[in-house]
């Protein structure tokens, strides 16, 4: 069909050309945007206060109900979680139904059943819609908040913050949050042990039985239902929802911007890459005649592969693997936000040149063929975006949510393509604050504050919970005669003595981690005192094995095998030795300094280039591995040292990948077993 309609519209120029001398000279006239019409739900309220909207689509023999409790952010304080942990409470099981029952069920009918305090959401085939609802309806009027349930959501919650304590990405979200909005706001209020520690039962109860209402409530049906007979089947089962007391209160304005440009610095020293954030608040709404330009100047700027950020931060200078820019809208508070995870060492560079492409967007006319292309990537996600029965309820429900004349998506495309180049640099002076901005830099302090110091721009101190503090220290003063054979010899006699580890030939282990829920990799490891390594992954996506005997080597994946080069068969020599430092003894290797790592003191150890090894001064423990290449860093953490055949080996061995920390599990290791020859062939 798309060929054919291909060579009829160049039939149809070919035949108009003959009539027609084209000026070439200037550049075509955009034809007018495509007229679109959207169908428009039905709707009804029930006299709860609950709005429903229906859009029937019989292609398939689908049906979804999605609940949305539009209140208004509000702030808990010292309860911060309460919301959390009812969310997680909803939709197991009501007063009416066990957990387990309710769940089986559910399962039985094929169907999807999820709750936030936001709202819920239900899917099944249309034969069970009747049930479906019913059992949604029962979870979301008569939830079975028991107390054991509450106590094993309140645990996992902890857990889960503490998991998250050592996460740059989670304390960059946290900190940029509480320092834009301010910490007393709904936006910038956060979740602490401490806080959900405070709330107690009780609390949680009362907190649904004041909020979870149908006051502020609707409800979007889309699917393979009749409009007479969903309704009939709506106010049978969310009738008995019974409206509540109106709430009334008022939220908070947001923190001002900052009254300068300053970069707000948080010192993280387990982190491998820095989290690099520009930010500023604005005021703007999906309603505002400015909309459809901030979206087109967003775009430009950081929203897409080919935008300003990540052309110069990726793909000029390889800081990153994305560079990206946002911009949110409310009628409450919102923020512009720019920025990227980068490596360590050029932190400094991704700050000055994120400013440099917001500015160069505020400062020079865009190029046309950047904003054509900006334009028609929204056209062509709206057109295709309706061919989704959801989007037109979706659409529906954001025009009641937000406040939006009636033809808003109607008219969008037009407003799309009716911006301009200066209607780009009149919103990014606009929204685009760089004057005003905060720049937030989570990293490693050792390695990235002098660099940021000598951008010139101002830096704040806080920490983790954006709280204002001190410039941290590094300086660790240094026994005046260590030096990294001491180092080396201090490691060697805390993992089992010089005289244990000659005995060793070899070396076997497994491990395995889980990167996600359902999706293990396993890892079986061989190394020998011959300069001979092997290790095969096995993973969801196959098998690799690398090999080295000696001098030669190779890898291996999907039946392809390939022969190692120079430099990677010197990299594996490397890595093949049961314990390097036995050879670091002879020299080679120099001490740097003292730095804390998780809190704790450690010895840095400068292998060569590109290899940084930290030993704890205390135990003489071997911490992390760092090895820096162009393409970014990686970092392998040591834990959980377990003996086996008289020598200490570390029984958790996490290992990043980007942004990402896997922790393979040790499952078994032997010395001087299950090694030969063979296995290096």
């Amino acid at each position: 069909m798309k060929l054919k309609i291909s060579v009829l519209i160049v039939a149809f120029l070919m035949s108009v050309s003959a009539f027609a001398q084209l000026d070439r000279s200037k550049m075509p006239e955009p034809g007018p945007a495509p007229k679109i019409s959207l169908e428009k739900p039905e709707e009804f309220t029930l006299k709860n206060g609950l709005t429903v909207l229906v859009v029937e689509n019989h292609k398939l023999p689908r049906v979804s109900y999605s609940l949305t409790i539009d209140n208004k952010p509000m702030t808990v304080g010292e309860k911060g979680g309460v919301e959390s942990l009812i969310g997680a409470m909803l939709g197991n099981g009501t007063k009416n139904i066990s957990k387990d029952k309710f769940n089986e069920e559910v399962d039985f009918l094929g169907a999807r059943l999820s709750f936030s305090f936001r709202g819920g959401f239900a899917s099944s085939l249309s034969k069970y819609s009747d049930r479906i609802l019913e059992l949604m309806a029962d979870a979301a009027i008569n939830p079975l908040l028991t107390e054991e349930e509450f106590e094993k959501e309140k645990a996992k919650l902890i857990d889960g913050l503490k998991t998250s304590e050592k996460s740059v990405d989670a304390v960059a979200s946290r900190v940029s949050s509480a320092l834009a909005y301010g910490k007393n706001h709904p936006y910038g209020e956060f979740t602490t042990e401490e806080t959900v520690n405070n709330v107690a039962y009780g609390d949680a109860v009362a907190f649904y039985e004041k909020y979870f209402n149908p006051n502020n409530a609707y409800l979007v049906v889309v699917g393979d239902v009749k409009y007479k007979d969903v309704k009939k089947q709506i106010e049978k089962h969310f009738s008995k929802w019974v409206k509540s007391v109106g709430i009334d209160y008022t939220v908070p304005d947001a923190a001002p911007n900052a009254q300068y440009t300053q970069i707000n610095f948080v010192d993280m020293p387990n982190a491998v890459q820095s989290n690099v954030s520009l930010t500023n608040n604005v005021d703007l709404e999906m309603k505002d005649d400015d909309y459809h330009s901030v979206l087109i100047a967003n775009k430009i700027l950081g929203g897409g592969f080919n935008s300003y950020l990540n052309m110069n931060l990726r793909e000029e200078h390889g800081y990153t693997y994305g560079a990206r820019s946002s911009i949110g809208t409310s009628e409450y508070a919102s923020r512009f936000r720019a920025g990227a995870a980068v490596r360590n060492m050029v932190t400094d560079s991704a700050v000055v040149n994120t400013l440099k492409e917001i500015n160069r967007i505020k400062t020079e006319p865009v190029e046309q063929d950047m904003l054509k292309n900006a334009k028609a990537k929204y056209v062509g996600d709206f057109v295709l975006a309706l061919e989704s029965p959801q989007t037109i309820a979706r659409y529906a429900l954001n025009i009641k949510l937000n406040d939006l004349p009636d033809d808003f998506y109607t008219t969008y495309l037009q407003k799309i393509n009716a911006v301009t180049a200066d209607d780009v640099n009149r919103v990014a002076n606009k929204y685009f604050k760089t004057e005003n901005a905060r720049i937030v830099v989570i990293g490693k302090g050792s390695e990235v504050l002098e660099n940021l110091e000598k951008t010139g721009i101002p830096i704040k101190y806080y920490d983790k919970y954006a709280t204002a503090s001190e410039k941290p220290s590094y300086e660790i003063e240094m026994p005046a005669d260590m030096d990294a054979s001491k180092v080396m010899q201090s490691y060697i006699d805390a993992i089992g003595g010089r005289a244990t580890l000659d005995k060793v030939n070899s070396v076997f282990m497994t491990a395995e981690a889980e990167v996600q829920p359902g999706m293990v990799i396993n890892i079986e490891m061989k190394k020998t005192i011959k300069n001979q390594f092997l290790q095969i992954t096995k993973s969801p996506m196959g098998v690799q094995k690398q090999v080295l005997d000696g001098a030669t080597g190779y890898t291996s994946a999907g039946g392809q095998k390939t022969d190692m080069t120079d430099d990677q068969i010197k990299a594996v020599q490397s890595e093949s030795s049961p314990f390097p430092e036995v050879n670091y003894l002879n020299g080679g290797v120099t001490l740097e300094k003292i730095e804390m790592i998780d809190g704790v003191k450690a010895y840095k150890v400068n292998v060569d280039e590109t290899t940084t090894i930290y030993y704890s001064v205390d135990s003489g423990l071997k911490l992390q591995e760092v090895k820096t290449s162009e393409a970014g860093s990686s970092t392998t953490f040591y834990a959980d040292y377990k003996e086996v055949g008289g020598i200490k080996f570390p029984f958790i061995i996490g290992q990043t990948f980007g942004p990402r920390r896997f922790d393979f599990t040790v499952k078994e290791l032997k010395v001087n077993e299950n090694v030969s020859d063979a296995d290096f062939d």
